[in-house]
């Protein structure tokens, strides 16, 4: 058995370097730690203890997306610390025009977007442990009412 402790980083195939580079930096604050120009990147998130969080490669502009539904990742899910700062995410994507949904997973809520790319990717708020109950052992899927889920759980934050 290997005991794996937690997913350390992932690294994604993009188009335009630059270009994700600068998305995921300005949506989510990270900063590049170490870069080839116009070939990768990589990029660790404001308080990670990581080298990095994220690669990007550059496979060219003319780099086929892989056709929906087909085997692969599905997404990468980006946790935030509050149910504030997940009301602030879900102002700044819908601001965007990036915010493709919004789920009340029990002990989790979550917002879902995409990248240029078309890599999709979730901000979620994890329900402190202590709180889950039943949900912990459920696959729960409800829509979101986030100012609803704001004002019950700003005190527990």
């Amino acid at each position: 058995m290997i005991r794996i402790t937690r997913l350390n980083h992932a690294v994604l195939y993009v188009r335009d370097v630059e270009r994700s580079s600068q998305f995921y930096q300005s949506i989510f604050g990270f900063t590049e730690v170490a870069a080839v120009p116009g070939r990768m990147a990589f990029l660790r998130a404001i308080n990670s203890n990581n080298h990095h969080d994220l690669g990007l490669i550059s496979l060219g502009s003319q780099a086929p997306s892989p056709p929906l539904g087909a085997i692969g990742l599905y997404h990468l899910g980006w946790e935030v610390e509050t149910i504030e700062e997940l009301s602030t995410a879900a102002q700044l994507l819908q601001k965007l025009g990036l915010l493709r949904g919004a789920s009340d997973h029990g002990a989790s809520k979550s917002l879902y977007a995409q990248d240029p790319d078309g890599h999709q990717f979730e901000i979620l708020w994890q329900v402190p442990k202590e709180v889950w109950g039943q949900l912990e052992n459920q696959v729960f899927v409800a829509p979101l009412n986030l100012e609803q889920e704001l004002k019950h759980y700003s005190s527990l934050t």
